[in-house]
């Protein structure tokens, strides 16, 4: 029986080898690039039909900046994708033509900048692809957006009420005369200062302080009775700010990002600081030295630490010349955390503003992580030596922008200024959120 088994095995092992003898032969031409003439490495299949190798496909898009298929001269549309399917089946038939292939690549430097190349201008393209426009907007923005559509709506019926009703009392001190405050408006404009001021509410109250009894108030008035603030930071505080309001001759705004008095600087400010940091802080040094610019640097950089509730305004009011320690230390984070800074300045105003400094300190965290991303992006891709040519073209983007603004300030209507300002304000946040789930998504493909 045992003879019998082995002449069956034999018999079947011998039809085995005949059938595959007789069966159709794979050669390596039938798999071969029509651009180099060998074997596919990464075959890359257009919308026409025709496959090439990858690393061809690049060196002919870097070479005539065509997107069209080298063979039939159709264009191809979106970013041409890896035949996953006749890659893993030429990688099985022919692994070894493949592996000395892929190390002559490896080894061509042309070959690897035009691939990099290549793949630069897919990502660059990819959110602009027809085909993929709308799966990326499912899933990058469609929580936010509907979001962000919904709170746009409440805060367009919101403003419009605002404004029509002018019941707010702080918009009354920042355009009425300070001679025609009334005796309520004094408190408001007091307890304005700080927690501390609520200490002469009272006071200020049962003598009827108004507008023109202000105006007429010295500090040794101040320091007697009925008054009696003993103080004399408060003291300082409140005389300094009775001289701005003298000068002025309406209550001032008291920070970078209060919507007061000017409505073109306060803009100004807010997209500045938003988009260019760098910029904005040098065009408070450069043209705003003394009234922003050195309330900034010393609450953001103060000489001493001291958590002491008064100590918000004495800074905002010190106007002596920073240290060499305080300049140290500023530009240290102007030059690589400038979103720090604001993030800073909010913070030591969180008893006063309490959503307005939170919505800010979210922001700036959100934008140094974008703005990280950026550099991530630039150096991924070798870019370093583009970051002086980009620097130049966002200065001249920016200032063509300002000047531009500046040029039709006057046609623009006072709503359209305050929507901007608000939702620069307060709706940046959830913008920037969905941009960096998006940066986020993009980076793990990128590592996939």
């Amino acid at each position: 029986e045992e003879p019998q088994k082995n002449d069956l095995n034999t018999t079947g092992q011998e039809e085995g080898d005949h059938l595959k003898g007789t069966g159709p032969q794979i050669s390596v031409s039938e798999f071969s690039c029509h651009c180099c003439y060998d074997i596919l490495v990464n075959p890359t299949t257009l919308n026409c039909g025709h496959s090439f190798c990858r690393h061809c496909l690049a060196l002919w898009w870097v070479s005539s900046k065509k997107t069209e298929c080298p063979e039939c001269r159709e264009k191809w549309e979106g970013f041409p994708k890896v035949n996953i399917l006749l890659r893993d089946a030429i990688e099985k038939l022919f692994p070894d033509a493949i592996r000395m292939r892929v190390e002559d690549i490896q080894q061509n430097n042309d070959i690897v900048q035009s691939l990099a190349s290549f793949q630069k201008y897919g990502i660059d393209q990819s959110p602009l692809a027809p085909n993929t426009g709308r799966v990326n907007q499912q899933r990058g923005g469609g929580f936010f957006s509907g979001v962000l559509t919904a709170l746009t709506g409440v805060a367009v019926v919101l403003l419009v009420y605002h404004w029509s009703s002018r019941e707010s009392e702080h918009d009354l001190l920042v355009h009425k005369a300070v001679a025609k405050w009334t005796a309520e408006e004094v408190v408001l404009w007091l307890e304005q200062l700080g927690p501390w001021a609520s200490l002469y509410r009272d006071r200020f109250l049962s003598e009827r302080v108004n507008g023109r009894l202000l105006l007429t108030l010295t500090e040794e008035e101040f320091s007697r009775a009925p008054y009696t603030i003993e103080n004399n930071s408060h003291r300082r505080v409140i005389l300094m700010e009775l001289e701005r309001v003298k000068a002025l001759g309406v209550k001032p705004p008291q920070n970078l990002w209060e919507y007061a008095v000017n409505p073109g600087r306060s803009l100004f400010l807010l997209y500045a600081l938003k988009s260019s940091p760098r910029l904005g802080l040098l065009y408070l040094y450069l043209f705003d030295y003394t009234d922003s610019f050195l309330p900034f640097i010393h609450t953001i950089c103060p000489l001493q630490e001291d958590g002491s509730g008064e100590d918000i305004l004495t800074k905002l009011l010190d106007l002596r010349e920073p240290t060499w320690r305080q300049w140290r230390e500023f530009l240290v984070k102007y030059s690589f955390l400038p979103y720090q800074l604001i993030a800073e300045f909010a913070w030591d105003w969180l008893e006063v503003h309490y959503w307005t400094s939170r919505f800010l300190i979210v922001n700036a965290m959100l934008l140094s992580v974008l703005e990280l991303f950026s550099f991530w992006r630039i150096w991924s891709r070798s870019e370093l030596r583009t970051v002086p040519q980009r620097m130049w073209s966002h200065f001249w983007k920016v200032s063509t922008q300002g000047l531009f603004v500046a040029m039709f300030w006057p046609l623009i209507p006072q709503f359209v200024c305050n929507c901007l300002f608000y939702w620069a304000l307060y709706f940046n946040p959830i913008i920037n959120i969905d941009l960096v789930v998006k940066e986020v998504r993009r980076l793990e493909t990128q590592v996939l």
